[in-house]
């Protein structure tokens, strides 16, 4: 873990400003599978398009930080910047204008992205024991038997863990859900 993954975005990005060096590497960690999972998912783009794609999002990202207005907003910039890329790349390849690309199916996938990318944020805030074991269940699909086995711990407090890990996950969603209504009214 790097000094600056427990940074904010806006944090984040006036030490990468600021010319840290880790700080730059922990912008790619945290935002490489968002890019990667809106050009593969959101506009199924091959991987050696989605590659493309990628390395042109974090060129854009680096050269063009400075013009970034509001620090807090980096998730969305990216998400637009990775849009407009995909859509160029889409584009290239069928000859046809960028605006004529994008279709109901994809904005569907591009908010299923973005409602991973919003768990996986609110996972980080959860206890490590709640990371741990919801990724076991999840992630890596374990049987309470399997998890418990591992854990030293009963099938049933297994059980009841997931279950109190997971409404701590919906609190952080749902608190989130209200910022982020409260910001748009």
């Amino acid at each position: 873990m790097t000094a600056h993954s427990s940074f904010t975005d806006a944090e984040l990005v006036r030490a990468c400003r600021a010319g840290e060096p880790d700080a730059w590497n922990e912008l790619v960690e945290r935002y490489s599978r968002y890019v990667y999972a809106i050009a593969t998912r959101g506009f199924r783009l091959s991987d050696e398009d989605a590659e493309d794609v990628f390395q042109d999002v974090f060129t854009r990202i680096y050269t063009r930080l400075d013009a970034l207005r509001d620090d807090s907003a980096l998730r969305p910039w990216i998400a637009q910047l990775t849009r407009r890329r995909c859509l160029d790349a889409i584009a290239a390849r069928r000859e046809i204008p960028a605006e004529d690309v994008l279709g109901e199916n994809e904005s569907t996938d591009l908010a299923e992205v973005e409602e991973a990318f919003e768990v996986r944020e609110a996972l980080t805030t959860l206890s490590d024991n709640c990371q741990d074991i919801l990724d076991r269940f999840f992630t890596r699909d374990q049987s309470y038997k399997t998890i418990g086995d591992e854990l030293d711990l009963p099938s049933g407090t297994i059980a009841s863990r997931i279950a109190r890990c997971l409404g701590r996950l919906r609190e952080t969603l749902e608190g989130r859900n209200m910022v982020d209504r409260g910001s748009r009214e």
